[in-house]
């Protein structure tokens, strides 16, 4: 019958018997936290940067001047039943004069007339489908110049230049931050599990004696899950009071003047706390009962 009172009671034996490897896996397990728990918020305020820059990338079609109302309307619905189109917005002439005259209000002072023409805007589904829709829309003919396919069109344009750097650098952005997580991820959980094997190793007669005289495996193995919690637990709570001094001291008054700071598609820090403590713990706790599997093998 499993006492729980009595695994912990040798848990905490352990901890004060070997205080040495123990501290040493809760410091690693707090800077574990801490790399993590700054880590994290900056990937998701990189990564959600990325993905407001690529939103941006859009496709123009711009309307023949002698296009009829039924004709315009029936162009928007042919726009919007393309494929991986989002969204289709109608932007009329007076807007876009109005809109080019707030960028450069000389320019069009001298002209007496507007020159622009209606337009759809379309925003795509998936920022990286932008070409499909304009080789639907408008494909390239064999002098390699683009060709309406739809009737009303005038021209269709993508600002290809822009969008080709935005997807460029968006994309590598992305992958980094994506594998740096990763990395750290892994050699978070390598870290740990290692200062803990060293813990283990130095009480393996302990563990070699306990066998001998008859000790199930899991009666062998409880104690030091126990004590993996312990020590996760008390890891992830001063790396959780280190940040929250962070935050309040240094992050919160910062927010107002540097948008990555304040952006809002980071994780909640509540969320984050909860997070990290369950990890900490999780880990540790793994990484005693994992390890033994080793000095029960006698």
């Amino acid at each position: 019958m499993l006492r729980p009172a009595f695994f912990l009671k040798e848990a905490l034996r352990a901890l004060s018997r070997n205080a040495a490897p123990s501290l040493a896996a809760t410091v690693t397990v707090l800077l574990t936290a801490l790399v993590l728990g700054i880590f994290i918020p900056i990937v998701q305020a990189t990564t959600g940067t990325a993905n407001e820059v690529r939103n941006r990338v859009l496709v123009d079609v711009y309307i023949q001047n002698s296009a009829t109302d039924d004709e315009v309307e029936e162009l928007r619905q042919e726009l919007a039943a393309t494929t991986d189109v989002k969204t289709v917005q109608f932007i009329s002439k007076e807007e876009a004069l109005e809109k080019e005259k707030q960028r450069n209000p000389e320019a069009f002072e001298l002209l007496g007339r507007n020159p622009l023409p209606d337009s759809f805007r379309i925003y795509p589904e998936d920022p990286d489908s932008v070409g499909a829709i304009v080789d639907s829309l408008a494909p390239l003919n064999a002098q390699g110049k683009r060709e309406p396919q739809l009737a009303a069109i005038d021209e269709v344009r993508n600002r290809e230049d822009e969008t080709d750097k935005i997807l460029k650098a968006t994309g590598l952005v992305k992958a980094l931050t994506a594998g740096l997580a990763a990395l750290l991820v892994l050699a978070s959980i390598a870290l740990v599990a290692n200062t803990i094997r060293l813990s283990i190793f130095s009480r393996r007669r302990e563990v070699e004696v306990m066998k001998l005289v008859g000790a199930t495996n899991w009666f062998i193995r409880w104690p030091f899950v126990i004590e993996g919690l312990i020590v996760g637990a008390m890891g992830g709570l001063l790396a959780i009071l280190l940040l929250t001094i962070a935050k309040e001291t240094f992050v919160d008054p910062l927010s107002d003047r540097f948008a990555l700071l304040a952006a809002p598609d980071t994780i909640d820090f509540p969320l984050l706390i909860v997070l990290l403590l369950l990890s900490c713990m999780a880990v540790s706790a793994l990484g005693s009962g994992l390890t033994l599997r080793r000095f029960l093998r006698i």
